[in-house]
């Protein structure tokens, strides 16, 4: 054996994907995936989306059938196709998020101040606050009326809509400011955004101020009061679409691409199988891992496990759920930190992910000696690598910046409690969690044929 074959070294997706069919395949994959990005900005529009998919591939909501879905509540799918092998022997899940850090409205979000009408706000995941300041911003929702109508609202994405955006402070009057901690100088409480200027007309315009002419507006366009919005789902999101970055157009950026990247990738690979796989496949996209999981629609909820037990009882009765879990093997869809050459020093060169080299296996996520962590063990990372490496599919494996850095969490724990193998594994990604988040195009190509293939195996 030769020393190049001794030593271990990542693969270059661009070189190892160069030829003109691969760039083929990869350019309409982009294109695609562009589109769903700039189409679905909430974790409801992607369901959305998804169950479109799912009906024009046949898929039914009856689980005796061979092709089967089920959604939660708007936010959350579990899809499956059976294999030629009995659900005993195991099956191969592919689990991501759809939901993303945003920042949501109040139940009372509505107030006059020194001649606009703003919107009070509660931020949702991790964001870093003065991210969201004097940017383009869309609102998205549903509002819910006392008589259940539900009433779909989205301002900000055509382009003759107007834009919503929160302020700033000008520079000249920010000395205070700047000396502050990040964390110190940019408030919750001030992230309120700018709704309306125009009161309206008449003898009283000055006492009535421009809340009144808002409401009539809301009330004119959507049918709904103020009350409604007690009972809505509204959040501010980065308006515009998804764009190529970078002169050679190799770079996708976006909003929302954790963990949609993951989520778009394993959808792709997922109706690419054929209709009967060796074993069963499963894909889930859940809600709510921003804020842990929690909630009916969250990795917590036990919506995956009714999942399983309706299928069990459809396709093989008289098998315990206990051994199909345990003979299951999964991954957990989630992007990486991609190693950022603007801030080398929170990273650890040897074990970061670098744009380009293809998805990402993590063994471990948690923080400050892998607290909180799903750690994945070695017989399955060794199949997995096996997987891709006789596909020619292009991987590496890193961990979440040096230790003590920081850290984070996916939802691979939640599924782990079954007894199944996981492992996190997802594309890179720049600037995660702003409001413009970057990915390779080949990395996405790379991480949807990684899917596919795991599915496959």
């Amino acid at each position: 054996m030769g020393a190049l074959e001794l030593e271990y070294k990542p693969v270059n997706g661009w070189r190892h994907f160069a030829s003109p069919e691969h760039h083929q395949a990869m350019d309409a994959l982009a294109e695609r995936y562009l589109r769903f990005l700039s189409q679905c900005k909430t974790e409801r529009e992607v369901m959305h989306f998804v169950r479109e998919q799912l009906e024009l591939a046949g898929f039914s909501e009856d689980f005796s059938a061979e092709r089967c879905f089920r959604f939660s509540r708007g936010k959350t799918v579990f899809m499956a196709r059976r294999g030629r092998r009995p659900l005993s022997e195991g099956f191969r899940l592919v689990g991501a998020h759809a939901d993303a850090p945003r920042i949501d409205l109040k139940q009372r979000p509505l107030y006059d101040d020194m001649g606009l009408t703003l919107a009070k706000t509660h931020y949702y995941g991790g964001i870093r606050k003065y991210q969201w300041l004097t940017i383009p911003l869309a609102l998205h929702g549903v509002v819910v009326k006392k008589d259940g109508t539900l009433v779909n609202i989205c301002v900000g994405e055509d382009e003759d809509d107007p834009v919503l955006t929160i302020t700033d402070l000008l520079p000249h009057l920010a000395y205070k400011q700047v000396e502050k901690k990040v964390s110190d100088a940019f408030e919750a409480e001030k992230l309120n955004v700018v709704l309306a200027h125009e009161p309206e007309t008449g003898e009283d315009s000055d006492e009535l101020g421009v809340k009144p002419a808002l409401l009539q507006l809301l009330y004119d366009r959507y049918g709904i009061v103020e009350a409604d919005l007690m009972s809505a789902e509204l959040q501010i999101v980065p308006a515009g679409p998804a764009r190529y970055v970078g002169l050679d157009r190799a770079l996708l950026g976006s909003y929302a691409q954790d963990d949609r990247a993951c989520v778009y990738s394993a959808l792709e690979a997922f109706f690419s199988q054929p209709e009967e796989p060796e074993y069963t496949q499963i894909v889930l996209f859940w809600d709510k891992e921003e804020i842990g999981s929690e909630g009916a629609t969250g990795a917590k909820s036990l919506f995956f496990e009714y999942c399983m037990e309706e299928l069990r009882d459809a396709w093989e009765p008289e098998t315990r759920l206990s051994k199909i879990f345990q003979a299951g093997q999964a991954i957990s869809a989630d992007v990486h930190a991609g190693t950022d050459p603007n801030f080398p020093d929170v990273y650890e060169k040897l074990n970061a992910a670098f744009l380009g080299y293809g998805p990402c296996f993590s063994k471990f996520t948690g923080h400050r000696g892998k607290v909180g962590a799903n750690d994945a063990h070695p017989e399955f990372i060794g199949r997995l690598r096996s997987v891709l490496d006789d596909a020619g599919i292009p991987w590496q494996m890193g961990e979440l910046g040096k230790v003590d850095a920081g850290g984070g969490g996916t939802v691979a724990k939640f599924l782990a409690v079954y007894g199944m193998d996981i492992i996190d594994m997802g594309p890179p990604v720049l600037s995660m969690h702003s409001p413009f988040e970057i990915t390779s195009k080949v990395d996405i190509y790379s991480t949807t044929k990684a899917y596919a293939a795991f599915l496959a195996s």
